[in-house]
């Protein structure tokens, strides 16, 4: 086996070893190169080269997003490290642990006008878990070296493993992102058969918090007390809530459950498309007094983040008395009014909560449960009338999804158009929402498609689309991995939010139309293309789509650009009737 001369190269690359990083994406340099010889050396690691920096992040995000355990990021001094900044954000606020290992010059290098130079230190300061700012080590003869710095190299080596070793402990305990910046001295490609260091190892300490029944029973008796009470479950990984803490809830008829396509939860009682509960009631008469009527007493939320826009109005102008937040790292004051935050996770304090509750009575649940019913006959009704648009796409789209798929959405319109739709309970939701960029989508659908065993399918719009293609630029999508743009000439979301539409300012500098198609990216990168331009060719097409192939294949869905606005605000007045 193989290893850098360097000692802090063997040292990051055995403790990523111990603490089981098994997958490390390296964006191809030459000042990370001992790094580089570490781990693609290394029979116990999988490397993956991608040269656009930006790209090769999303794509270790999509990874240890499935994996829910670190993954490894290594690039090369200068602005490369910046590129990864968009991921680090996105893993910053999702709770997905990236281990960024930058390579940079030494400190006496920086700030002279050398190429290449710029200030690593702490550069992700604002989104970071962990800033490990190691020190520069020379390679030593030990016959003939100095005995003071042999000292002196003996101390950085202490000092280096040690930060080593908290970065990697962090990104293991606290599930985000970590930076560990390493100055190297040329020369920077020798090898040696044998490891020259031993790092030291400092186990990660993961605990979960427990709370008492001491410490639960006063707001156990605040629970029983009140008559209205709203759950709300933002982004969550699939199976993450056991099934009779689900039960227990849904059962209840002073609770209301609201759950988004990414929480991954599904329940027959539960509200799963929050949307056309609150949508209508906006436009309503009367509004005010349904919005009184639902109001809860008591929110408890868990999950990631919230992508319905209208539950934050609602709940921010209809606040309840007490909002409380469950989750073992972090509690956001989404709608102004939280109040306490239960410092673990979900399957933690069901276990310990439940039992001290009451199963309510009233007709809270049974009052807004009639009414989600009706909305789903208008639902129906809705779409098979109207016309061909985005909304009539996701129509078709929904249904034909192969179960057990795992399906990524791009952000803007597409995870909202999924919010409206039931999805099959198989089928495991992702989506970037950490940040809610459109940067992204394709590298981390990528990333998910090449670690896991179940297909993927990406759908996207066509801006997400074409602003990261270059994630596509790669050896190791896999030939079941699929991709459906949604392509309305232009950001069609904009079309939705108000201002002055049909200007040529409008069109250029908020919409950004185009005419552009995919078709030229994937004879480039090697998948089959299929196109369709109203509802019965999608029919059509999807049949062909999901069947097995020797290639990933792209379906570009074209969709009239000035009336899927118009569907889709006329889909909430339709529902209020």
């Amino acid at each position: 086996m193989k290893y850098s001369k360097i000692p802090v190269a063997q040292s990051i690359v055995t403790l990523c070893v111990a603490k089981n990083i098994k997958h490390v994406v390296i964006s191809p340099g030459s000042r990370n190169a001992p790094l580089t010889i570490g781990f693609t050396h290394h029979p116990e690691i999988r490397s993956y080269s991608i040269v656009d920096e930006r790209c090769a992040a999303f794509m270790a995000l999509g990874m240890a997003q499935q994996l829910q355990q670190p993954v490894a990021l290594v690039c090369t001094s200068g602005s490369a490290l910046l590129n990864y900044y968009p991921a680090v954000a996105e893993a910053f606020y999702s709770d997905i642990p990236l281990v960024v290992i930058s390579a940079d010059r030494p400190i006496e290098r920086i700030d002279i006008g050398d190429g290449q130079t710029i200030r690593q230190k702490n550069v992700f300061e604002n989104h970071i878990l962990y800033s490990a700012n190691l020190h520069s080590e020379i390679v030593l003869e030990q016959t003939y070296a100095d005995k003071k710095l042999q000292q002196k190299q003996f101390e950085s080596q202490k000092h280096n493993q040690r930060e080593i070793n908290l970065a990697l402990n962090k990104a293991l305990e606290e599930k985000g992102p970590v930076h560990i910046n390493v100055p190297f001295y040329e020369p920077l490609y020798d090898m040696v058969d044998e490891l020259s260091v031993k790092p030291l190892e400092i186990l990660p300490e993961i605990n979960e918090r427990e709370y008492s029944e001491k410490e639960l029973k006063p707001y156990g008796e605040l629970w029983n007390r009140a008559k209205r009470k709203i759950v709300i479950v933002g982004v969550m990984h699939p199976n993450a809530v056991e099934q009779q803490y689900l039960e227990r809830l849904a059962k209840d008829e002073s609770v209301l459950v609201f759950t988004e396509t990414t929480s991954n939860l599904q329940h027959p009682e539960f509200f799963s498309r929050i949307d056309t509960l609150i949508g209508p009631i906006e436009r309503s008469e009367d509004a005010e007094e349904q919005f009184k009527a639902l109001q809860p007493d008591i929110l408890l939320t868990f999950g990631g983040m919230i992508i319905s826009k209208k539950i934050k109005s609602f709940l921010r102008n209809y606040q309840p008395n007490h909002h409380w937040h469950v989750d073992p790292k972090k509690a956001y004051n989404t709608f102004f009014c939280l109040n306490k935050h239960f410092e673990t996770a979900p399957n933690s304090f069901f276990r310990s909560f439940l039992p001290l509750i009451e199963t309510g009575s009233g007709n809270y649940a049974t009052h807004w449960k009639s009414i989600k019913k009706k909305r789903q006959g208008r639902h129906d009704t809705y779409v098979e009338q109207i016309p061909y648009s985005d909304f009539k796409a996701m129509q078709a789209i929904v249904p034909a999804v192969p179960k057990n798929y795992n399906v990524q959405l791009g952000n803007s319109a597409t995870v909202r158009y999924a919010q409206l739709f039931k999805w099959d309970e198989s089928q495991k939701l992702f989506c970037n929402r950490g940040t809610s960029g459109i940067d992204g989508s394709v590298s981390t659908a990528v990333g998910a498609a090449v670690i896991k065993d179940e297909p993927t399918l990406l759908i996207c719009g066509d801006l997400s689309f074409f602003y990261d293609s270059n994630g596509l630029w790669n050896n190791y999508i896999p030939e079941n991995f699929r991709i459906i743009i949604l392509n309305n000439e232009g950001g069609g979301i904009f079309r939705i939010l108000p201002g002055n539409k049909n200007t040529a300012n409008f069109d250029t500098y908020f919409e950004t139309t185009h005419q552009l198609n995919a078709k030229p990216l994937c004879e480039l990168f090697g998948f089959e293309y299929f196109s369709a331009k109203d509802s019965e060719d999608i029919e059509g097409q999807l049949q062909e789509f999901f069947k097995n192939s020797e290639k990933p294949k792209l379906l570009e869905i074209f969709t009239p650009r000035k009336v899927n606005d118009e569907v889709l605000l006329e889909y909430f007045s339709f529902m209020k009737s």
